[in-house]
């Protein structure tokens, strides 16, 4: 077994490693495939840890490879202490967290709490009977009088978010797939057993938890209609769109639950803990799981990970939700990630997809808060458009053709151009690489200062060796058209950060300062499309 000592540090005394840190998401299914099965696995991750380590980043983020059936892909948890034998076994983790900390990576796992998949033990035997021991271990409840749902509640894959169970004779609750039964989170029974689960990883050496979908985590107890959402602009694709999710998520019990997760993580040593947040009212939840210190020591949303377009309002607006005052939790921010479509093919068009790419990243690594960076967007990956015959997603499936086209962004990770796959591991991935990320795969940009790939590791060097950019205060964030204009301080020094976020030059005055840092050619005089130019002043 991993000890549960963590990886040194050179950062400054007293304050914690997590801080500020630059985290690289695997999705396991896609990184590497060590055994040639077409599927990614944890000894595949442990065999390209050092190129993750060569970029500079502080920690990995491992998404779910517990025992599954695999219906959602790992989020439908069928054992939360063991690892499924598609990504290979116990000791392979161990191996794993001993190459991460030996190369100075923290490793950050997923726990998936709001709900399990319906193979999971403790659903089986809740599901036998209404006096077993794990009866009120999910949330059951009687039909209503004409046998329809006990309530309106709409499941975010689409239809009712209840499922019918003859063995009780109940409905149960399920926000996700209907083989993905909720969780009774105000059970203390089963928030004990969550907290076993968080000690079983944290002695196995993990230094923190992503928790997903934490908002599902609890419902109203009396089960009360969710109301209509108000009119929107914005496309509903789904039943669950038409509806304010008041009721069948975001109960304000929450925080208490991660109080004693807080407890927990306290006693070990340099933890962290990251709450996925989402929905209509994600920016208070998040506040409200991070607030102080007696809860989660960061949240992160989905400002920027479905937005149609990068602008400066968004980034601005984005930066003042938290501030930098007593008591406010530390924000993270993500570009990317396996829920939603590639950064690059969202927001820019082909034709400027490289300039795009190197402002993309300069502005990650200059926001306040921690970066979390994507497997591949070290590399310009863009998303793959999946066939429907070869799509997995039960998502897109169901929404298709309007789909968030899920499976386009967990493509193969691609390590060599001239190798099959793209040297994943295998003939036969369980999805295609793309034929234009092949070319950007790993062995080619290695073998070019001026890749992305080599570009990625200069932009994250400047962030770690800067203090205003790695965990200084906002003192400033103004927008004049496509300008975006970011000031941070601290520790003595100031940075001012300057992006053109449009396709045509944006001329400066007043860009005083020593310059650490220049993307796309940009000048103190003239911002050219999509540059950036970092100043100390």
């Amino acid at each position: 077994m991993a000890t549960a000592g963590n990886p040194s540090t050179s950062r400054a005394p007293g304050r914690q490693w997590w801080k500020g840190a630059v985290i690289y998401q695997i999705y396991p299914r896609s990184f590497m495939d060590a055994n040639g099965d077409g599927v990614g696995d944890l000894p595949g991750i442990t065999a390209r840890l050092d190129h993750v380590a060569s970029l500079g980043v502080n920690a990995i983020w491992v998404s779910p490879f517990f025992k599954s059936p695999m219906k959602d892909f790992g989020y439908d948890v069928a054992d939360y202490c063991d690892v499924d034998p598609l990504f290979g076994t116990l000791e392979d983790f161990d191996a794993m967290v001993a190459k991460a900390h030996g190369l100075g990576l923290r490793v950050l796992i997923d726990q998936v709490y709001s709900h399990t998949s319906d193979e999971h033990p403790w659903f089986v035997e809740s599901r036998q009977s209404r006096d077993n021991p794990k009866a009120d271990w999910f949330v059951w409840a009687d039909a209503k009088p004409d046998g329809s749902p006990p309530s309106n509640w709409q499941s975010v894959f689409g239809g009712p978010a209840w499922t019918w169970d003859a063995r009780r004779g109940q409905y149960y609750l399920h926000n996700f797939l209907n083989s993905q039964p909720q969780i009774n989170g105000h059970n203390p029974d089963v928030q004990g057993a969550l907290l076993d689960v968080a000690r079983f990883w944290l002695d196995r050496g993990v230094d923190g938890f992503r928790i997903d979908a934490l908002n599902f985590l609890m419902c109203d107890p009396e089960l009360r209609d969710n109301p209509p959402a108000p009119p929107s602009d914005r496309p509903r694709t789904r039943p669950f769109d038409f509806q304010r999710k008041v009721r069948n998520m975001s109960h304000p019990d929450i925080p208490g639950f991660l109080a004693r997760i807080r407890e927990v993580t306290d006693s070990y040593d340099a933890i962290f803990t990251v709450a996925e947040v989402g929905g209509d009212e994600a920016e208070a939840e998040m506040k409200s799981f991070t607030h102080g210190e007696e809860h989660l020591n960061s949240a992160y949303g989905f400002n920027f990970l479905y937005a149609d377009s990068l602008t400066p309002p968004l980034v601005c607006s984005a930066l003042a939700q938290w501030p930098d005052e007593g008591g406010m939790g530390w924000p993270s921010w993500a570009f990317e990630n396996h829920d939603a479509p590639r950064a690059l093919s969202r927001w820019c068009a082909p034709e400027h997809r490289e300039a795009f790419a190197r402002l993309k990243m300069t502005l990650l690594m200059s926001l306040r808060g921690n970066a979390i960076l994507y497997y591949g967007e070290e590399l310009g990956l863009t998303q793959v458009d999946i066939p429907f015959d070869q799509l997995h997603d039960p998502e897109a499936i169901a929404n298709w053709p309007l789909t968030l086209s899920r499976d386009g962004a967990r493509t193969p990770m691609p390590w060599n151009a001239e190798e099959p796959s793209a040297g994943f591991g295998s003939v036969r991935p369980w999805l295609p690489v793309g034929a234009e990320n092949t070319s950007r795969a790993v062995d080619v940009q290695e073998r070019s200062d001026s890749s992305m790939l080599a570009y990625t590791r200069s932009v994250i060097a400047l962030r770690n060796a800067n203090a205003a950019l790695n965990h200084g205060a906002v003192r400033d964030c103004s927008t004049q058209g496509d300008l975006l204009d970011l000031v941070r301080e601290a520790d003595g020094q100031t940075v001012r950060c300057l992006f053109n976020l449009g396709p045509q030059t944006v001329p400066i005055s007043q860009a005083e300062g020593s310059i650490l840092f220049a993307a796309n050619n940009a000048t103190p005089d003239n911002l050219p499309p999509y540059g950036a130019l970092i100043l100390e002043t």
